[in-house]
Parts: structure tokens; sequence; C-alpha cells
């Protein structure tokens, strides 16, 4: 067998097998298959597409190219959530202790910010003293101390999806439906939770653009995850505008916290969206019978103050310190502070969620690259949002910055960013329609 023959089947719109999709993967990890073949391969992936039986076999090949978290001995469900990727999208931060909080374990591995979306580990890192769980030993003591623990993807979990992942990434093939679910469930399956949820966004500040994409890649996930036995419910979610008031990586965790402490006026797409994956996973852990049941048990349990202690103790599990956090908050930002005020009166009918993402890596926020680095307290803080009135010269914004020339740049793109509509037209309310687009369950 030879790198080139798997190239050319692929191209040819050929199926490979097992055999072959091993051949593949060790090569890759080997070196025995050099890297301008692979790349070959991922783009005749991306013109001929996968089956769904190719598809599961990649991801079990992945699986088995590192090691797994072994969390035996912890009394589960294990049930996790995944997202594609937004803006301002600090769901996880909130629902991981809420769910936590009826007796379902959540192992969470996480990613970093690239491109003009967030990465839960860049935000929870802002938290003074937080650290991931950096061995397996760490993260089952934790899971079993709080209920959820955070970490990353290791050398050793999942190493062909690092190396895929660098490959898709220089060659234009990330958008690869097949290539897309063998990456995220390969990493899913590898932490060992029983059932997922996913939260795959769909609009101008995701990378599925559009409904029809969000749907096949939400469809790939539910029947591949199912096929290799896990229950799979793949929620649809709108992402054209960033979600809550803040984006930045302390912002999103301060932001986070006050949702968990009742502090969700004027953030409800947010608790909307969070709220009914929180209630998908209380389902697939046979905590609630449906998700409205579930949407209606996480209320009372936010109510209770429950989540937001069990938060505070996860930062202090993870080698944080919650009495300086919470100190922070209100408090914590960069040095440089601009306002963006309002060209008229009006109403706010719109912030694109992309350039609000390029805005916070102009700022530090997030990277264009993996090597680069990420700045804690950068950020924009949105005093108004969608549906909202405004008057000329009142303050749009708020944003945060370590440089001159840094603020003044992501200044000019919000600037764009913002349509307000004029006064006495009727502008969208906050939610003009639920942010829930679709639903694929597949318990």
């Amino acid at each position: 067998m030879r790198g080139v023959d798997i190239v050319r089947k692929k191209r040819d719109g050929g199926e490979l097998d097992a055999e072959e999709l091993q051949f593949l993967i060790q090569g890759c990890l080997d070196g025995s298959i050099p890297e301008y073949q692979v790349a070959a391969w991922l783009m005749a992936v991306y013109f001929r597409g996968m089956t769904d039986r190719e598809t599961g076999e990649l991801t079990l090949k992945m699986i088995e190219s590192g090691d797994r978290l072994d969390l035996s001995g912890i009394p589960g469900p294990f049930v996790d959530k995944h997202s594609t990727g937004g803006v301002g999208d600090k769901v996880s931060l909130i629902l991981a202790p809420l769910v936590a909080c009826f007796g379902i374990k959540v192992p969470m591995m996480s990613g970093r910010s690239l491109g003009h979306t967030g990465g839960t580990l860049d935000k929870l890192e802002a938290i003074p003293g937080y650290r991931i769980a950096r061995d397996p030993e760490e993260f089952r003591r934790i899971l079993l101390q709080t209920g959820y623990a955070m970490t990353g993807q290791s050398e050793r979990i999942v190493p062909a999806d690092r190396v895929l992942y660098a490959l898709r990434d220089a060659t234009a093939t990330v958008e690869s439906i097949p290539l897309i679910t063998a990456s995220i469930l390969s990493k899913k399956f590898a932490e060992g939770a029983e059932s997922l949820v996913f939260d795959v966004k769909c609009g101008d500040g995701a990378f599925m653009k559009s409904l029809s994409e969000a749907e096949e890649l939400a469809e790939s996930l539910a029947r591949t995850g199912r096929k290799l036995g896990r229950n799979i419910v793949a929620v649809i979610t709108d992402m054209n505008e960033p979600l809550g008031r803040m984006v930045g990586n302390f912002l999103e965790a301060e932001e986070s916290a006050l949702c968990l402490r009742g502090d969700t006026e004027g953030r409800e797409d947010l608790m909307e969206v969070t709220l009914r994956l929180s209630a998908w996973m209380l389902v697939a852990g046979e905590k609630a019978k449906t998700p409205e049941e579930g949407v209606d048990r996480c209320r009372k349990m936010l109510a209770g103050g429950e989540p937001y202690k069990r938060f505070l103790s996860n930062i202090e599990a993870q080698g944080g310190d919650p009495k300086a956090f919470e100190r922070g908050i209100g408090t914590l930002r960069a040095p440089i502070r601009r306002t963006l005020p309002a060209s008229r009166d009006g109403i706010i009918q719109r912030i694109e969620g992309y350039k609000t993402g390029l805005a916070s890596v102009v700022l530090g926020a997030g990277r264009n690259k993996t090597t680069d680095s990420v700045y804690p307290y950068v950020g924009i803080h949105f005093f108004k949002k969608r549906g909202e009135p405004v008057g000329q010269g009142e303050s749009v914004l708020e944003l945060y910055a370590e440089s001159e020339k840094a603020a003044e740049e992501a200044l000019s793109i919000l600037r764009e960013a913002v349509h307000i509509g004029p006064p006495g037209q009727e502008g969208r309310p906050l939610l003009p329609r639920s942010l829930i687009l679709k639903e694929i369950v597949a318990l």
C-alpha cells in the first residue's frame, strides 16, 4: 500500500476502507507518508467528500492514534457540550457548573481562540491563577471534586488531529464536513463523554455561514456519533451577532459570573442558548424527560445560587483565586479605553458578529495564528444591542486595549459593525425570533 494509491482512490471518488485509513493515519504520525501526499488527500476529500462509514472509520482511527482519558470509577452520567465557535460565546462557562449541579459529570476538553472566534481556555486562563487540568489524574480529581473539569488537547490525546488540522488550515480544507466531524468527535470520544450536545453556530459570526451548511454539519455529527455508540443532540443556533454584551477573555468570564449570579437583564440571547443546550444535556443524562422540563429545572437551579458556588469551587480546584476573580469584576481592564458614540438618534438594527470578532483579534483577545499570544483584559463591552434605542452621541460600546494603535484600528472596524436605523422605525427586538434554528436529536 502506498500513499499515492490512497490519494488516487479518493481523487477518483472511491471509498477508503479501515485498513487504508489506518495506513494513512499511521503515515501522518510517523512521517512515512509525506505531507504533500496527505495534503493532496485532504483536498480530494474536500471535493469528493466521504461516506458515513468512511467518516466513522476515520474518527475511530484518529481516536486510536493516542490516549483516552480514563474515567472509570467515577460515577456518571458523562455528558459534554461542544460549540463550533462564535463571537462572545461564553456558554460553556455558564453551562458546565449549571449542569454539574444535577449530578451530571461534565468532562470538557476545550480549545483556544483562532481567527475571529474566541476560545474557552483563553477565557478561563484570564481568571487569576486558573490553569487547565494538566494530566489525567488532575482531570479526574477536579471532575470528582466539582462535577466538571476543564482541559485542553494534550500531545497524547488524538495526535492525528493536531497533524491533520495544521495541514487543513494550510490547505484551505478546514470547511470539509467529514473532516470537521472526525476532528470534533475524535476529541470528544477521547475525553470519555457518553453523550454529546453540539452547538452548531450559523451565520455571519460563525464558520458555517448558511443554514444549509450548518444542517449538513449537524446531521453529520449526529449520524456519525450515533453509529459509534454515543447519544447525540445537535442544536443549530444563530450567530449573526455577538452573544451577550461582552467580548474578550476576562470580560466573558466576568459576564458568565454575572449570569450565574442572576444578572441576566439584557443578556436574554446568551441565556436562551445556554438554557436550551443545558436542558438537552439534562435529557441526555436522564435528569429531565423533555428539553422544556430541562429549561424549567435549570432556571430554578440558577435562582437557588448553587451554580455560581460551583463555578467558584471549580476556579479554586483548578488553581485559581475566587476572591481575586470577584474583586476583578468590573475593574480588570486593559489600560486604554475608547467609546463609540452613536452617529444619530435611532434604534440599533444590527451588530455584525464577524466584524466584532475581527475587532477583538485586533485588540489581542484572539489569534490570527496558533502561535499568537492573547491579552486577558482587552475586549469590548456593548452598552446597546439590537432593538435598543440610542441617542446621538450616546455611547454604544466601550473597548479596552493595550495600545493606542490597536484601539483606533478596532474602533474603526466596530464603527462599521454597528448599524443604527432611523428613529420611529421599528427596530428588530433583542430576540426577533428564537436563536434556536433547528435541533437534530439522535438519542
